[in-house]
């Protein structure tokens, strides 16, 4: 692991010496001014987001003056930012358990299953009641409904991500941690969280993406069977598009795209150059990613100040975390064998799945009867078909880019914000076009809402394969120069093999994200024109419009069994596969 560990020159402290006073350099202040206008800023729109408010009393779409462009970019961006703070908390809770354990390995991951599939419509219509009346007559309600709807877009991946790059931690890591006694505290910050940054960071951008693809869906939500649009770029682009207005619709398009950039540039790029120092190699990279921030950050005395400053904390917070033990057992559990614990708790269950299933049927039976399960799997099935369609054509085109791009860190500093932009720009930009390219060629929605359920699936395929081809060591390459190995023969001894988790994760995600995206995919309206596709995502969306919670449950559950049943019979066999046959361990 190549880890930077040059400590800086300190002063001479010599008794009778003068002492050097460390004084603040004009970055020192160029930073203290900008984190002096962020908090402002940040303060300001927590300020508009807790005034009181009665459900029912917004407006159903915002104003599409583009003089309120700028301050929606700032609404949005924080919500964005809300739900990834939450997600990470949600990662490092979720993946290390089910990382770490056999029996929650065997519920948590069929559960990630199904919400990262389970549509956001239907997540944000059975939660919106309980926000709203978490903070009655306060905004809040609302705004918290719609950070929660963007944290499903993003937590799902990064969970899978963690869980992975942890499966596929180097063993001789983990008994060095246990050789050294290193509480389970230490051990998650000074070993995992640091051995899974780069997989981390990557998945977190596409993350990052997809609450912004999703944006639409997430800032207007339905309260009552009536639309609440909260002010942010995803009700802006509703409305446009509502309207029909190309022009204020490509202005719209051009803020956010500037809006993610900026994000990219202060945000992620630093994050990505930062992240080489964990890369788990013997050889350092000979061209490693740079960032203007990082370099400011690193010229700068503020963070030294601070790390000093909180030093006492850390250090406190390290010493009470001690009662939750030390690392001493191998992080890799065995797979085979069941004890008399395994049998209470997966009868227990089983028990508590059928419990939930009677209720199911039961609840269904007495709203669409169990007639509607029919026509219901077989729109299921149609989906799905396109999911496969979006998976392959994902497989054969993102594939060999992504792997370019990751091993080459210079094309990877200009591909980046391009990838991002591409990842994050919402579907429903291009419903204008959609439906003005259809209605010329005649093709059907049927075939045409591929292309739509791409833009928000299709890269997680991309960004996997990136953030794995970026982590090939540098010392197994060096040698595959050396040997002559080059063309197909390398393809197939280093790189596939060495993408393969990697691969895999994006995978999984991609499915599950596609699912998602069929709402968008399937159902395209502008300016009084209604497109519709056959399938379970138009079902839904139909079923959210007329508030019929019945439907809306029903399709869910037909999307998730789909789903379980794919990820059980062949993603997750190929995933053991690939952890035994081809981790770098």
């Amino acid at each position: 692991m190549t880890v930077d560990l040059a400590i800086p020159k300190t002063p001479n402290l010599s008794p009778g010496a003068p002492r050097v006073r460390n004084r603040l350099r004009p970055v020192d202040y160029l930073l203290i001014g900008a984190g002096v206008l962020l908090i402002v800023v940040v303060l300001r729109l927590f300020r508009d987001m807790s005034v009181p408010w009665v459900p029912g009393d917004s407006a159903e779409s915002v104003s599409t003056d583009p003089s309120n462009l700028p301050y929606y970019a700032a609404r949005t961006t924080l919500r964005m930012f809300l739900g990834l703070g939450a997600s990470l908390i949600f990662m490092l809770i979720v993946g290390q358990w089910a990382a770490r354990s056999r029996r929650a390995e065997k519920v948590i991951i069929p559960a990630l299953d199904i919400l990262q599939s389970v549509p956001v419509l239907a997540l944000v219509s059975i939660t919106v009641t309980a926000f709203i009346a978490m903070f009655p007559g306060s905004y809040l309600g609302a705004e918290a409904a719609c950070v929660f709807a963007i944290f499903t877009a993003q937590a799902w991946n990064m969970s899978f991500a963690y869980y992975q790059a942890l499966r596929n931690m180097p063993r001789e890591l983990d008994e060095s941690a246990r050789m050294m006694r290193l509480t389970r505290w230490q051990r998650l910050w000074r070993l995992e969280v640091p051995t899974a940054m780069v997989p981390l960071i990557w998945n977190g951008m596409m993350s990052f993406g997809g609450g912004w693809f999703m944006l639409a869906s997430s800032e207007v939500i339905s309260v009552s069977g009536r639309d609440q649009a909260l002010p942010g770029m995803g009700s802006f682009i509703a409305a446009a598009t509502s309207e029909a207005n190309v022009g204020t619709l490509m202005l719209g398009a051009l803020v956010m795209v500037l809006t993610i950039v900026l994000v990219n540039v202060l945000f992620w790029r630093p994050l990505t150059a930062w992240s080489e120092r964990f890369r788990v190699e013997h050889t350092e990279s000979a061209s490693a990613p740079r960032s203007l921030v990082l370099d400011l950050l690193r010229h700068s005395t503020l963070p030294r100040r601070i790390g000093r400053a909180l030093r006492p904390v850390s250090e406190g917070i390290d010493r009470a975390m001690r009662v939750f033990g030390r690392s001493t057992k191998p992080a890799y559990w065995d797979n085979s064998g069941t004890n008399a614990g395994d049998i209470v708790f997966f009868g227990l269950l089983f028990a508590g799945i059928g419990w939930v299933i009677w209720r199911l049927a039961t609840y269904f039976e007495s709203t669409v009867g169990f007639a509607e399960f029919g026509p219901t799997s077989l729109m299921g099935l149609a989906s799905l078909s396109r999911v496969a369609v979006l998976l392959v054509f994902s497989t054969i085109v993102w594939v060999p880019i992504g792997v370019w791009i990751g091993m080459n860190p210079r094309i990877c500093r200009f591909a980046q914000p391009v990838v991002q932009v591409m990842a994050s720009f919402p579907a429903q930009f291009l419903y204008i076009f959609v439906i003005a390219a259809l209605t010329y060629t005649g093709v059907s929605l049927n075939f045409g809402g591929v292309v739509l359920m791409a833009l928000g699936a299709q890269w997680y395929v991309l960004f996997n394969v990136i953030a794995a081809a970026g982590q090939i060591p540098t010392d197994l390459r060096e040698a595959m120069d050396d040997l002559g190995v080059h063309g197909r023969e390398r393809w197939k001894s280093l790189i596939l093999p060495a993408i393969a988790p990697g691969y895999l994760v994006g995978a999984i995600t991609a499915f599950g994200g596609a699912w998602n995206a069929t709402l968008v995919g399937e159902v395209v309206e502008s300016g009084g024109k209604h497109m519709e596709a056959y399938g379970l995502g138009a079902y839904i969306t139909e079923a959210t419009t007329n508030d019929l919670f019945a439907k809306v449950l029903l399709g869910t559950v037909v999307m998730s069994i789909v789903t379980v049943f794919i990820n059980r019979l062949v993603w997750r066999r190929l995933q053991r596969i690939a952890e035994k046959r081809f981790a770098l361990l």
